[in-house]
């Protein structure tokens, strides 16, 4: 708003007040309609319905949940949500949850999700599309654990990757760098290490290393005031709420592997990583890969993101994208709507077979291996 708000202003602000006092927020939290079409252990697949006048088409989209992640983030807010979008296109989409991680999973690390679970849901979402190849999207550390899982299975019927934020060398991600020497066990005694992966997940400590979420604490009382007329703002001030209020913090083994594999060791910056009993390498990869890194993302900053390039050696393409927004924006924040979601849109349609559905998944992957790729590597930034 002005200084001085001008009459518009004014109404549009009384407005928004009153919606939030009557109806408790101006965000449309209502979820886009869905399907549970597959269960198993740390495994819910669902289809997202579309409407009666949308008729899918393509190869199916797998939207790769993050785990401690609420599967909101795919879903955020109707006008703000990449699955809406995907949907309303005529893709069809599917989205894999873990549900609630136990006290008697505590014992869990990585390996589930790479060998069994993400395997299973691209064979589910595939013969759910009648045998058609899977486009896997996954943000974040769901985008890591696509990577490996394609890595590690070669037979599965891939037709291509798209990872956003998905942070491969740590050396470059400040939050992460400097605390490092506390929490490598090579650094000192087991005991000492162990104390600071302990003190790292205490909520308080959780809560004010992420001193981005700290600033917009103290800064969104005075950045709402000032934005009272602006209804989208306030809306998506609503929802990155009820996400950030469902995050669920990385227990057991799975926590500690985050801290032993991927910071103190920085296993995936080599381009391979330890898993169960056997080495995964990145450049087993063999499907083409869209990689997206935030311009303002200080989770998963660019460098950190864009080290994966030169790892997928056998990728047929690796396309590097800029996309507007942090973390959680160049997934699903309003400049994504105008940025991330099209080049999505264009990759997908690039990759996806022109088969019908009843070819067999064996013969509709090999039919999307089309061996292509950058020789520069050259990146560009998407416009907003």
């Amino acid at each position: 708003m002005d200084l001085i708000p001008r009459p518009g202003q004014v109404v549009a602000a009384a407005g928004n007040v009153a919606r939030v006092v009557l109806r408790g927020g101006v965000a449309d939290l209502r979820g886009t309609p869905r399907t549970l079409i597959d269960e198993g252990p740390l495994r819910q697949l669902y289809h997202y319905r579309p409407a009666t006048t949308v008729v899918e088409h393509g190869d199916p989209v797998l939207l790769v949940t993050p785990p401690g992640v609420p599967g909101v983030c795919y879903d955020l807010r109707r006008g703000c949500s990449l699955a809406e979008r995907l949907v309303t296109d005529g893709h069809p989409t599917y989205q894999v949850e873990y549900g609630e991680v136990r006290f008697e999973d505590r014992d869990l690390d990585l390996n589930p999700w790479v060998s069994d679970v993400l395997p299973a849901a691209v064979h589910e979402v595939s013969a759910h599309s009648g045998g058609r190849p899977v486009h896997l999207v996954g943000w974040s550390l769901g985008g890591v654990l696509a990577l490996l899982t394609a890595a590690d299975g070669p037979e599965l019927p891939l037709a291509s990757l798209a990872v956003l934020g998905a942070a491969v060398d740590l050396d470059q991600v400040p939050l992460v760098a400097p605390a490092r020497p506390l929490l490598d066990p090579t650094q000192g005694t087991g005991l000492t290490a162990r104390g600071a992966q302990v003190l790292a997940s205490l909520p308080l400590v959780r809560w004010a290393s992420g001193h981005p979420a700290v600033h917009r604490l103290v800064a969104k009382p005075v950045a709402v005031g000032t934005r009272l007329d602006d209804t989208e703002f306030l809306a998506q001030v609503e929802a990155v709420d009820r996400f950030t209020a469902g995050m669920r913090a990385y227990t057991g083994r799975a926590y500690g592997q985050l801290f032993h594999r991927f910071i103190p060791g920085n296993a995936l910056a080599s381009g391979s990583l330890e898993l169960g009993e056997r080495t995964i390498s990145l450049a087993a990869v063999d499907r083409p890969v869209l990689v997206f890194a935030g311009a303002t993302d200080g989770i998963a900053p660019l460098p950190a993101v864009r080290a994966v390039e030169p790892l997928l050696e056998s990728s047929p393409e690796v396309r590097f994208e800029i996309a507007p927004g942090g973390h959680l924006g160049m997934l699903t924040g309003r400049e994504a709507r105008s940025g991330t979601w099209p080049a999505l849109e264009d990759w997908l349609a690039q990759w996806s077979s022109e088969l019908p559905p009843t070819v067999p998944a064996e013969a509709a992957t090999i039919g999307t291996r089309r061996r292509r790729r950058h020789g520069s590597g050259a990146s560009r930034a998407l416009s907003t």
